[in-house]
């Protein structure tokens, strides 16, 4: 193909713009990933324009305004653009966006009358820019109802009549519900007699895995576990009638921000040749949280949202059950107020243990560049970048067998000697978290051995090239018919 791909690229977040979690991280990343290929494609990132965005030092420049239909009247949308690492990115605002204050109110029917606005005057855009996509690339519910919007108009409308849709799911559950109405009053039916179950007619996500041509998540792991009943959200049977049609691509990690070779927030930047520099890391944390000094205690540390489905509330339980062992465990997060309450209980029973009730970056990097091993018990998890930063930093993951950790992750045990690289167990209870915990602390009384662990995850490449080039290789796909 002589001239460039062009991608339509749909997102509710993109870092370093706008980020609540990981859907931030990847709509950020990924778009600079294919920029810096060889044959990059021609990529346009739209955004809704949140107050965030309006108040930051971002020059934008305004583009058009035009009107988007609505049941009760039209909504005035204007529009702005910004480059962004080189790339074009557009924001779009009107009424839907300019009413809410957070980037996800809470209110399901505000959410979904924003969303599907920013959805339908994306599509808008590219018409007056006269800018045809070749690929719409929607991430999430937010973005699913401009898949849906492509599927009803492709017939009847020359200018996407040749366009090809790709749907990523970063949290199947998430499906947008009370959402319903906000598509009704933009002019988005319910998919009457579809394959869907009858529940999920009117809801934003399932409206687009029915009408996307391809559909990916974030990792292998999760597209299998997509198509069963533990994790298929009662959608599993609908998406194994689209298996040919789904697939996962392992999220990458920014390894220029992620290094801690140049980790700002170090008190001592290292590498793979100078892993013996964690020590004074170690040290000076040690310190601050005001832990027993001890260097050679095990450091165990949980950075994570506070919230069931991250099995939080398993490290407690599981912690109490190896009391008898020597170690110490810092604990970073914020979120379910239960949850919360139970990490500060410990902090008070439990002079070895530290909990740090807030959202704190600088200290994250700290803990990762310092602690030995970091726990994360995951109910499920459709890629996660915790593991892969861990590795990175030198920090032995110990995970639940899930989604993307047990496509990143390979057992001690499970794997062939000198392969392994962290921790892995299965059931999702805080005994089966305690009795992987007595077997990591076991490997870490030999040093030679936990070197080797540390050693084989920081070699690792989890760069977003590599994903890039699968997502290149998908768009391929799509508009070759494949």
């Amino acid at each position: 193909m002589n001239r460039k791909l062009k991608v339509l690229f749909l997102s509710a977040e993109a870092s370093p713009l706008v980020k609540i979690g990981g859907l931030g991280d990847v709509a950020g990343s990924l778009p600079s990933a294919l920029y810096s290929l060889p044959s990059p494609p021609d990529i346009r990132v739209v955004l809704p324009l949140y107050p965030q965005i309006k108040k930051s030092s971002l020059d934008l420049t305004p583009v058009t305004s035009f009107e988007v239909s609505h049941r009760d009247s039209p909504l005035q949308t204007e529009v702005f653009e910004a480059a962004v690492n080189g790339i074009s990115y557009y924001f779009i605002d009107g009424p839907p966006v300019a009413s809410s204050p957070a980037v996800y109110s809470g209110d399901n029917y505000l959410d979904g009358a924003k969303f599907t606005f920013f959805s339908l005057a994306a599509m808008e855009l590219s018409k007056l820019l006269k800018w045809r996509p070749d690929i719409l690339h929607a991430h999430d519910w937010h973005a699913a109802p401009a898949v849906y919007h492509l599927r009803l108009i492709k017939n009847r409308d020359d200018f996407y009549k040749d366009t090809k849709s790709l749907l990523t799911v970063h949290n199947l559950p998430f499906l947008g519900h009370g959402a319903e109405d906000a598509l009704q009053a933009f002019g988005l039916p319910r998919a009457h007699m579809s394959t869907l179950p009858d529940w999920a007619e009117q809801l934003p996500l399932a409206l687009g895995l029915l009408s996307a041509d391809k559909i990916n998540t974030v990792s292998p792991g999760y597209a299998a576990e997509m198509l069963t009943p533990e994790f298929g959200a009662h959608l599993e049977d609908f998406l194994k009638s689209r298996k040919g049609d789904l697939l996962g691509i392992l999220n990458g990690l920014d390894l220029v921000s992620w290094d801690p070779r140049t980790d700002g927030s170090l008190h001592t930047t290292y590498s793979i040749n100078s892993l013996e520099n964690r020590r004074e890391n170690k040290q000076l944390l040690l310190e601050e949280l005001g832990l027993s000094p001890s260097l050679e205690t095990p450091l165990l540390a949980m950075i994570n949202r506070m919230d069931h489905q991250k099995g939080v509330d398993l490290v407690p339980p599981a912690l109490e059950k190896i009391v008898d062992l020597n170690w110490q465990a810092i604990i970073l997060g914020t979120g379910d107020k239960d949850i919360e309450e139970t990490a500060r209980q410990l902090d008070l029973d439990h002079s070895r243990i530290r909990s740090v009730l807030k959202y704190d970056g600088d200290l994250a990097r700290r803990i990762y560049g310092s602690s030995d091993l970091i726990m994360i018990p995951s109910r499920y998890e459709p890629c996660g970048l915790t593991q892969m930063i861990g590795m990175r930093y030198g920090c032995v993951p110990l995970a639940r067998a899930t989604g993307g950790l047990k496509d990143t992750i390979i057992d001690y045990h499970a794997g062939k000697p000198g392969t392994s690289t962290g921790f892995l167990f299965q059931k999702p209870t805080s005994r089966a978290l305690a009795s992987t915990l007595r077997r990591a602390l076991e490997v870490y009384q030999d040093q030679r051995r936990w070197s080797g662990l540390q050693r084989r995850g920081m070699k690792l490449d989890f760069s977003w090239k590599r994903s890039a080039l699968k997502y290149m290789d998908l768009y391929q796909e799509l508009i070759s018919g494949r």
